[in-house]
């Protein structure tokens, strides 16, 4: 009768309903489990199989409460069209329709949450999968790594030595043409005053001459303070 297909439906909506909270609680732990990384190598593994397992479990028994509250949902429908229950149609059209709802809404909330399990599932095995092949790669070429290193760390050692004597020869190479130009220089200057020395060699005796004026001068004021300190000395001892 009507009466025992809506308890049916009640019951199997109870059950669904818990069902679905549980299944989200598995997929929630799930994800909070892979997001809080990989404590060990062993553990994290038997914990992700056996939350799979579990939703696999789940997953086939909500899909086969879903058919049995489908069924007890078909039953009501035909009950509707039977002879003789036209004063009843109403409200059981209603009721059918309030558990059709709900069977929706639970079909939408299972495809949803299963569908976001198995993408989280996804993306994590495919992290996993990367994560170890880099595991795999540092644990394999941990000393090449370490050789490269040093083999850059010498070569830029090189470098720096190689700049440093570049920079020291750029110095002395500058230098040597600095001290070359001044060379030239007084050279020209040298040459300069000896050619004006040879074309006016009047100019250069009487330069000659005042030199050995100034020597006699210097000779003579010399020898005048010598004497006057002499004397001063024999005064201030007698």
């Amino acid at each position: 009768c009507v009466a025992d297909l809506r308890k049916q439906a009640r019951q199997l909506e109870n059950e669904l309903d818990l069902k679905l909270v549980s299944f989200s609680k598995l997929c929630t732990s799930y994800s909070s489990s892979r997001d809080g990384g990989y404590t060990s190598d062993t553990t994290p593994l038997l914990n992700n199989s056996t939350q799979d397992r579990m939703f696999d479990t789940m997953s086939v028994e909500i899909e086969q409460l879903l058919a049995k509250l489908t069924a007890v949902n078909d039953k009501m429908a035909e009950y509707t069209n039977t002879p003789g229950t036209a004063s009843l149609n109403a409200a059981l059209m209603h009721t059918l329709q309030r558990h059709r709802d709900i069977l929706q809404d639970y079909t939408h909330e299972f495809h949803k949450t299963k569908g976001n399990f198995l993408a989280i599932r996804e993306r994590e095995d495919l992290l996993g999968s990367v994560r170890k092949d880099i595991e795999s790669y540092k644990s394999g070429s941990g000393v090449n790594n370490r050789r490269t290193e040093l083999f850059l760390k010498e070569h830029e050692h090189l470098r720096n030595s190689d700049r440093l004597m570049d920079d020291t020869i750029s110095i002395a190479m500058a230098t040597k043409e600095n001290m070359t130009s001044q060379r030239s220089i007084l050279k020209s200057i040298q040459s300069r005053v000896n050619t004006l020395a040879n074309r006016f060699p009047t100019i250069n005796n009487l330069i000659q001459r005042i030199n050995l004026r100034k020597r006699r001068d210097s000779l003579i004021l010399g020898t005048v303070i010598g004497v006057c300190t002499i004397l001063l000395l024999l005064y201030a001892l007698h």
